[in-house]
């Protein structure tokens, strides 16, 4: 889950200061900035949220969007419980030794009310998101702004996909169909790629375009996924067709080690193109996906990317297994049979 991080760019006396931090977080993608009121000249340096603190309110377009709270001690811990329901809270101390902030996360989990705390620097900041493995929700951040680029990779942690290999039953040549190329922002390694299934139980690993060939100029950005009502995991976790990917969205790109990382469309591309079915079979169920039948789409295997053109039955290709089913994209513990 994606961490909500603020930038204090408020407290420093001179502008200037205020201004480099500003820039510095626009720089490295942090778009909500708490800023003085009086600093009207710094929204014209981007696009982004410029929340203001008035008392113990913070306020984005005059509305209130989270409430402070001071913790000295235990017996301000009151005041902080009784904000559960509000839409965000802020908890900031002055010595965190005697704030529990575990009971803080425990205490609003469950309650609709998300959980920020002002932390100052990079390893204060870590130390809130992780607490307890879950984390406070998001922090309030005091930095330097040549500190704000470690802020920001902080914001996710992406996680670690479990891929296993299955081996391949069956490759059929179908008929023309619609498929979609996926290009997104980010250059991707060899065996980078998006996990595309016809069934979300199975979700197989589609390398992006990273290796040339004599026909075409390798493309690292683009992954050529499959057929327009493949499945396609995005980077919260859930699902989406293929044929509902857009640019701005955000997919999950994994690695054939189960390394992942969140990735931004540019645009998807369908187009209509022949079909190629590839099954597998883990020993009690068999699962598919449908791609392009070109020599550039190529699946991940044991010993890395292997194109469509030259997989056979036997080679074992890597996939991400799920128990359950989805519904509108989200896992859900409910018998579903998908073939």
């Amino acid at each position: 889950m994606e961490k909500h991080i603020w930038v204090r760019a408020d407290l420093p006396g001179s502008y200037e200061e205020r201004k480099s931090i500003v820039t510095a977080s626009l720089e490295v993608g942090l778009t909500d900035i708490i800023i003085r009121e009086e600093d009207e000249p710094l929204r014209r340096l981007g696009r982004f949220n410029a929340l203001v603190i008035s008392g113990e309110d913070v306020l984005l377009g005059g509305h209130t969007v989270a409430r402070m709270v001071t913790v000295r001690g235990p017996e301000d811990l009151d005041k902080a419980y009784a904000l559960k329901g509000a839409e965000r809270v802020i908890i900031s101390s002055r010595d965190w030794k005697v704030i529990p902030l575990e009971n803080l996360i425990a205490a609003f989990q469950g309650s609709g009310t998300q959980l920020m705390a002002e932390s100052h620097g990079v390893e204060e900041a870590r130390l809130f998101l992780e607490t307890m493995e879950v984390g406070a929700d998001g922090v309030v951040v005091t930095a330097e702004p040549e500190r704000l680029s470690e802020i920001a990779a902080l914001r996710s942690r992406p996680p670690s996909v479990e891929l296993v290999p299955l081996p391949v039953t069956r490759i059929e040549p179908l008929t023309v169909g619609d498929r979609v190329c996926v290009d997104t922002c980010s250059i991707m390694g060899p065996g980078e790629g998006l996990l595309v299934g016809s069934q979300s139980s199975c979700l197989f690993l589609i390398s992006s375009e990273s290796v040339g060939s004599e026909y075409v100029a390798c493309r690292p950005f683009r992954v050529n996924a499959g057929a327009v009502h493949a499945y396609v995991l995005t980077a919260d976790g859930r699902t989406k067709y293929l044929s509902e990917v857009k640019g701005g969205d955000e997919l999950l790109a994994v690695t054939p080690e189960g390394a992942s990382r969140t990735v931004v469309v540019g645009r998807a591309k369908i187009e209509r193109r022949p079909l190629l079915l590839v099954e597998v079979d883990d020993g009690e169920r068999r699962f598919s996906t449908i791609v392009q039948n070109a020599e550039t789409i190529r699946l991940v295997t044991e010993d890395g990317p292997v194109s469509v053109s030259e997989l056979v039955p036997g080679h074992r290709v890597m996939v991400r297994l799920e128990e359950g089913g989805r519904h509108f994209g989200h896992s859900i513990d409910e018998t579903i049979t998908e073939r």
